[in-house]
């Protein structure tokens, strides 16, 4: 679908994270369907990847969102160049797992600053150009908001975190017209997920639990995501969207035999 037409006509977006995976698959969808977006990733490498050939409707900027300065630039962007926000997708996330009792303060702060402040400085700055205006924001949590996994600790408590987020933000910014909503995906094919799909006696367990049997692809995230900013979602907020092909029905696979025992010594 061409610039101009579909749902997301003269919308300005902005994707936190949009230059790979599920960012990169709801780029495209609002591309396809009209608007108008600000790209925001932290790797130089694929936002010049993303901008080119993209046209005048597409900008970029390099953004860490565990730096407040650089989301808000990347909100402020979007309205310096196109005019307006309407929509914002914080997307930005990944992991460095580890049991409880080996994981290190370090991994522990990038996991839970990336997958949650980030999504926390995202709305703050989206919704200071949206309130009173109206607007959407639409925040990627993950099924790990409720079910844990081994080693995920860090990952599933940010997650979960992003879930009471959204509900918060539904609470606080509805009244002045800005929808906040969170999909949670499950298992996804994305670069940061690889090492499931190189690990076929792990990627056998995680299908095992998923009742449509396969993991999902960045388009199957992004169409639910869409939906959430779109105007068919118009009387839906504070919603926690599961997009896991009825995985949460049977629960997290066993995957100590997959990480390895704790590092940490037993009494």
């Amino acid at each position: 679908m061409s610039e101009g037409k579909g749902r997301f006509a003269g919308k300005v977006a902005v994707v936190a994270g949009g230059a790979s995976g599920i960012g990169l698959a709801i780029l495209q969808g609002l591309r396809r369907e009209g608007a108008r977006v600000v790209c925001g990733d932290v790797s130089e490498e694929r936002l010049d990847e993303v901008a080119r050939g993209a046209g005048e409707g597409l900008a970029t900027l390099r953004t860490d969102v565990t730096r407040e300065a650089e989301v808000a630039a990347l909100m402020a962007l979007a309205v310096e160049r196109f005019g307006a926000l309407d929509c914002v997708f914080n997307v930005a996330g990944a992991s460095r797992p580890g049991y409880i009792v080996d994981l290190s303060e370090a991994d522990w702060d990038f996991t839970v600053d990336l997958c949650l402040k980030g999504v926390f400085l995202g709305m703050k700055h989206a919704a200071r150009h949206m309130l009173g205006r109206g607007g959407a924001i639409v925040n990627i949590a993950s099924l790990n908001a409720h079910v844990p996994m081994h080693a995920g600790a860090a990952y599933a408590s940010a997650k979960a975190g992003v879930e009471m987020l959204t509900k918060n933000g539904a609470l606080e910014m509805t009244p002045d017209g800005v929808r906040v909503n969170a999909v949670l995906p499950g298992l996804v094919q994305t670069p940061l997920t690889r090492r499931h799909f190189d690990n076929p006696a792990a990627l056998e367990a995680f299908l095992a639990r998923i009742p449509m049997g396969r993991a999902a692809q960045p388009e199957d995230i992004a169409g639910p995501a869409l939906f959430l900013a779109s105007e068919e979602a118009r009387y839906v907020s504070g919603a926690s969207l599961l997009v896991d092909g009825a995985w949460a029905v049977t629960g997290y696979p066993d995957m100590r035999p997959f990480r390895g025992s704790p590092g940490w010594p037993r009494g």
